[in-house]
């Protein structure tokens, strides 16, 4: 135990070491040559068992070769000491990496605002149906308007290519190209499947009659009788899962916001099974609205293999996730915001305290505390005399619903005045009913004495 306390003592100082190495913008042999005695301290202390961080720490070679086409999405820059880093295209990868690295097998994660993902052996597509759920309830929650999540699966894509007479070496490039038939029309896929990547005009034909089918679970089955899909057996396991998952999602009342498309193909190289994407449904611009073209809203699938990638003896951890577009999402509720003229709020602030007169800093203190104790979000400015105009100002700018404003008459009659700052309707209310007031303008719950 000393031993190892002592190895992380050194690890400890060896890495401060660096860090100042890099802050003074030392060489870049000077730098190489600390962090390689760096990485041999870290290698002699080896991994310690009692810790269970969850750390998604990513070396650049490790994401590489899992994105296919879209690893251009992975950017690589330079510290000051010339060290090559890499920012993350997303999640998946290292948390892959840091399953196996920890030898975990089950699993339930959810990356605050952004991912959710379901790790283990299980049966299948209920975990799936689960992910589809979730990310069906956060999309209705959120009220940015009508949604379809579009589902496929990469072994039937994978099943539907080798059919039509696609070579194994063009799957992933023929699948990224499939990927693009939301954005462009069939004619101009086709014309980069044949003209940039050297697919036969009659096979892209093939390819065409299948990826412009979309329906729901009638084309499923449809497709488990289509004589020429019916002869891959991997087409035939992904059409099996899509329609058990069908009924699953009957059953969580959502099978009428899921969509079975065959243009779906994610480009993701690591996908192994089902796959999901919801986009907006586009309605016609409203007055003053340009026309929304933000893509996808979330996305996500099944990637049984990765784990298996990072563990040395292969170990399989069946996975399935989804990610949120936070990114996209907020520029959809800011253009629409924008488009009716509404300020965002800046503040859960129900009511600010504030004073008609000078003086009055100890009774508004008085106040805001019997709010906050009575579980009401209020708050005052921070002055001891500020002006009322001010003070009705900052709640217009903050988004503040209402105001509780003191004056010596107000304290002479026992009242409060309460104003609603968008209607500027001012009341006088008892001050013992004034919570009750608050809360029922704010549809808080009301006590129950």
């Amino acid at each position: 135990m000393a031993e190892r306390a002592a190895l992380e003592e050194l690890v400890k100082l060896q890495g401060e070491r660096v860090r100042g190495l890099k802050q003074q913008k030392a060489s870049a042999e000077l730098i190489e040559e600390e962090v390689a005695k760096l990485l041999k301290l870290k290698a002699q202390l080896g991994p310690d068992e009692s810790k269970q961080k969850f750390v998604l720490k990513t070396p650049k070679e490790t994401l590489m070769g899992k994105y296919g086409e879209d690893s251009k999405l992975i950017y690589d820059l330079k510290d000051q000491g010339g060290e090559l880093l890499s920012l993350r295209y997303d999640l998946t990868v290292p948390f892959a990496r840091y399953l196996a690295m920890n030898k975990l097998t089950n699993i339930k994660r959810y990356h605050i605002a952004k991912d959710f993902d379901i790790a283990g052996n299980f049966d299948p597509m209920i975990p799936d149906a689960e992910c589809l759920k979730i990310m069906c309830e956060i999309l209705s929650s959120l009220q940015i308007g009508d949604f379809l999540v579009k589902v496929n699966d990469r072994r039937i894509l994978d099943g539907m290519f080798a059919i039509c007479g696609v070579s194994d070496s063009k799957f992933r490039t023929i699948c990224s190209s499939v990927d693009k038939l939301d954005k462009v029309s069939w004619e101009e896929v086709k014309n980069e499947m044949v003209g940039e990547k050297g697919l036969a005009p009659e096979v892209a034909d093939r390819i065409g009659d299948y990826v412009q089918q979309h329906g729901g679970v009638s084309l499923v089955e449809q497709l488990l009788q289509d004589p020429k899909l019916s002869q891959s057996k991997q087409a035939l396991e992904g059409l099996g899962d899509l329609k058990l998952l069908f009924e699953y999602l009957t059953l969580f009342g959502i099978d009428d916001k899921i969509s079975f498309d065959l243009s779906l193909a994610r480009g993701l190289d690591y996908y192994t099974g089902v796959i999901y994407e919801a986009v907006l449904l586009q309605t016609p611009a409203q007055a003053g609205e340009e026309p929304l073209g933000v893509g996808s809203v979330a996305a996500g699938g099944r990637y049984d293999g990765l784990v298996g990638m990072f563990d040395p003896k292969g170990r399989k951890v069946p996975c399935v996730g989804l990610s949120i577009g936070v990114e996209r999402i907020f520029s959809i509720v800011e253009q629409r915001l924008e488009a009716l003229e509404e300020k965002v709020r800046t503040t859960e602030t129900q009511v600010l305290v504030a004073s008609a007169q000078k003086k009055l800093l100890e009774e508004r203190l008085k106040l805001v505390s019997e709010l906050w104790d009575a579980g009401i979000k209020a708050e005052l400015l921070y002055k001891k005399n500020p002006k009322l105009l001010n003070q009705l100002q900052y709640c217009e700018e903050a988004g503040i619903p209402l105001v509780a404003i003191i004056g010596e008459q107000e304290l002479k009659d026992g009242v409060i005045k309460l104003r609603s700052v968008t209607s500027r309707e001012e009341v006088d209310v008892r001050r013992e009913d004034l919570v009750e007031e608050i809360k029922r303008r704010t549809g808080q719950p009301l006590c129950i004495c």
